[in-house]
């Protein structure tokens, strides 16, 4: 494997794992927080951090909107508990 085609499988597993978490709206941040040490904003913090490291600004709403399929404000509202 090369490193063109590692980064594409990253790329497609990060997608994936997003896809889930917005398949598994039933999962509370807090409870990914508390079984596997990291939630939906720290995907967001961590998406915009590495755009950040090639350049691109992205804002922390803007990130959250790509991890969570929707504005945090709407999503906390028709899913947080």
């Amino acid at each position: 494997m090369d490193e063109d085609e590692k980064k594409q499988i990253q790329s497609a597993t990060l997608d994936r794992l997003i896809n889930h978490l917005n398949e598994r709206k039933d999962v509370q941040n807090i409870d990914l927080m508390n079984l596997a040490g990291f939630c939906r904003n720290c995907l967001s913090r961590w998406f915009r951090e590495e755009a950040e490291k090639k350049g691109i600004e992205i804002s922390d709403p803007d990130a959250r909107k790509h991890i969570y399929g929707m504005p945090y404000s709407e999503w906390k509202e028709k899913f947080q508990k």
